[in-house]
Formats: structure tokens, sequence, C-alpha cells
């Protein structure tokens, strides 16, 4: 069939490929974007939410999306953390945060999944060409195109071509870059919940010796998201509970932090596993979001990640696009993996080394550690440093990062 050409051909129509596509139709005027996918592109009914720290509700600002963003978030007002053993009653509080990185300006915001992918959707809206549903089967780099082959026959070309189609990249795959990690034979566990006491915007994250066991407040008082790292067995027995008796084992592990617990819809689980590719880039192809990374949820910044990666990339492109340069040749490509590689190493090995450190019950290693969280709690320096760090802004970054336009 006839090839279709475009400036930028985007696989993977999630937050972060649809952030890539917003940059270009914000920065980059009639530029032809082609946003691909296996799935129809409707807004997902799902109570999931997604942290945003300072450094992503940023870039959101300089897209001009965050406005309508605000009014269904929730700040994070401050974090604690606990660390407990399995026969432990208590809860200890070793180490809080403030919730502002600046005055006004939480540390963090949690955002649904649904509202997100909603603004997202209506700010793109006519400005890029949406194909889908459609199966990528072929992907070639060479010469002075990125080719995509659609299932149905369809023939897609653009000077460069960007993955954001998940941590099981098919584009990654026909583009033959490996991947290396390893496998943390634990799940992570999700669910919404609805409590007896108001959360004040407080996250809550208590360090049990399967796993780390996250609440994080949602908009209302009264509802927070749950992120519970155990072992997979553990999680297929939870899933398979009542929802009432999960509720129970829940505020157990909360320690009645916020009061008795209703579990709102059935909890989901997913594998947990660091899988970095070996390659962000390769001929006329970058990889963006999970596609480029998968890192532990310990800290919450998956996601993050990813958005930082569009950033970094629709900023190398639109400068060459905008003086009629090729943004796919390799020393752009290079580019945007050496803007990004560092970043993407120092969070993986953070949250792998915290998994490691706190999944575990044994008692001279809790001890070593509480102490570090109530040394840490007492420097304030430290902390400031370490909520910095959390919210994504202690590197320099790409202008939309900083809350700039391209």
């Amino acid at each position: 069939m006839t090839e279709q050409t475009h400036d930028i051909i985007i696989v993977g129509g999630g937050p972060v490929g649809l952030t890539l596509a917003l940059s270009f139709v914000r920065f980059l005027g009639g530029a032809r974007i082609a946003l691909v996918d296996r799935r129809p592109f409707t807004v997902p009914d799902d109570k999931r939410a997604y942290a945003l720290t300072a450094s992503v509700v940023r870039i959101f600002t300089a897209l001009g999306l965050w406005a309508e963003l605000l009014p269904e978030a929730q700040p994070i007002n401050g974090m604690r953390i606990t660390d407990s053993g399995t026969a432990d009653i208590s809860r200890p509080l070793f180490l809080t945060f403030a919730g502002d990185v600046a005055p006004g300006e939480p540390f963090a915001h949690m955002v649904p999944n649904r509202v997100l992918t909603a603004a997202l959707l209506n700010a793109v809206g006519g400005a890029v060409k949406f194909v889908a549903p459609a199966s990528v089967t072929g992907f070639t780099g060479t010469g002075g195109a990125g080719v995509l082959e659609l299932g149905d026959g369809r023939v897609l070309a653009a000077p460069l071509v960007v993955a954001a189609d998940g941590a099981q990249s098919a584009l990654r795959g026909m583009a033959g870059i490996e991947t290396v990690g390893h496998d943390y034979r634990q799940a992570g566990i999700v669910t919404t919940i609805t409590h007896e006491l108001h959360h004040d915007g407080i996250a809550y994250e208590h360090f049990l010796p399967a796993g780390p066991f996250a609440s994080l407040p949602l908009p209302g008082g009264f509802r927070s998201s749950l992120v519970w790292t155990d072992t997979l067995a553990a999680a297929d027995r939870l899933k398979a509970l009542p929802l009432t008796a999960a509720a129970d084992l829940i505020e157990a592990a909360m320690g009645a932090t916020l009061g008795a617990v209703t579990v709102e819809e059935t909890l989901q689980s997913f594998p947990l596993r660091l899988q970095l590719a070996k390659r962000f880039i390769g001929p006329r192809l970058a990889l963006i979001g999970d596609s480029a990374h998968v890192i532990h949820p310990v800290a919450g910044q998956g996601l993050n990640l990813g958005l930082k990666d569009a950033a970094a990339l629709a900023e190398i492109a639109i400068e060459a696009l905008r003086l009629g340069l090729d943004p796919g040749v390799p020393e752009m490509l290079e580019r945007y993996e050496r803007w990004r590689r560092m970043d993407t190493a120092v969070m993986a090995m953070v949250t792998d080394q915290m998994n490691r450190l706190f999944s575990n019950d044994i008692a001279p290693v809790r001890a070593l550690r509480d102490f570090g969280l109530g040394l840490v709690d007492r420097v304030p320096p430290v902390k400031d440093f370490m909520i910095r760090n959390a919210a994504g802004l202690t590197n320099r970054g790409p202008r939309l990062v900083a809350g700039q336009p391209i």
C-alpha cells in the first residue's frame, strides 16, 4: 500500500507517548505526528492514580495542561516512613518529610489515570493522526527514514520513530535491542481503598519484611491508592480472598494508620523486575518510558522517568526540525541517550538497593537501617536533598522539567 510520511511516529498511546505528542503540538505547529497504538484511544474507566513529581508538574505546566489537572489532583503534603518486623504490633515512625520543595510547591501530586489520559487526549485533539487499533508487524531503520509495517498492510515512514510501547516493546525487539536486569521474585499489588480517618494529604510508606507497603492520598480525603510489594505466592493468596478479608489484612499491614479500611475494587498484581535496555536508541529509533527502563516501584518513579524521557527527546527533535535538520540521525539520537541514560541508571540503582535493604527481616540489618533513617530525620539538609531528588529537581534537565517552553 502507499507509504504515508510523517515528521515523527510515536508507537504507544499511554501517558508517555501522549505527552511527547503534545510537546510537538504545543511547540512545533504544523508538525506531522502519527500516534500508533494496538488499542483504541479511549479514556480508561479505572481507579488507578499516578504520583506525579514536582518536575513532571512543571512539564505539564509548560505544556498548558496542569491547570486542567489541578482541580482533581491531590497534593502530597508530607510522607511518613516506618519500618516493622513480621510480629511487630506497632509501626514506629523513623522518618518524616514535609511536602514542599519550594513554598507552595508540593514535591508530588496524585492524579487519577482517567483524568490525566482524558486531558492528554483532548489536548492533542485533531493535531495528530491517530492510528488505532493497529499492530506493528515490521520495522526497518535503514536509509533516510524509519519505516513501520502495520498488520492491515499500511506502511508509515518518518525520520524518527519513537518506541513508547511498554516493557514488552515490540519495536525494541524488532530493532534488535537487548535488555539487562533481573527478576525481583516479587509482585506489586495495587488497589484503591477508602478509610475511616482523613489522610490530610500524607503518604505512608511501611517497610515490611517482604517488601514496601505504601498508601498514597487521593482527592476527597478518605480514599488512598495502595501499592503493596510482596512475594508472588502472597499476592496470589491475597487476590483470592473476599474483599472484606483482604481489607482486614491491609488494615493490619497499615497498623491502623488510617483507621478501618474498605477495598473499593478487585486487587490486581504484576510481577516486578529491573529491566534496562542496553541502548536507548537504534537506527531511526528512540526508546522512551517502559520501553527503555522498568524499575522497582519502591520510590514511585517509573512514570516520572518516562515523562522526563519525553521532555528530553521533544527538546532535541523540535530544535532539530526548527533548523531544518534530521531528528533521526545518530548524533541527535546519541545526544538523547547521553541525556537520559545516567539519570535512569542512578534511579534504577537507588530503587534496587532500597528494595534489597528493606525487603528482609534480619535483625542486625533492621537495626542499621533504622539507625540510618533516624539519623537522616535529624539532619534537615540531608532531608531537603532527598526530597528534591524525589521531586526530580536535582540535576539540570530539559527545559520542560524547569517549566520553560521549548
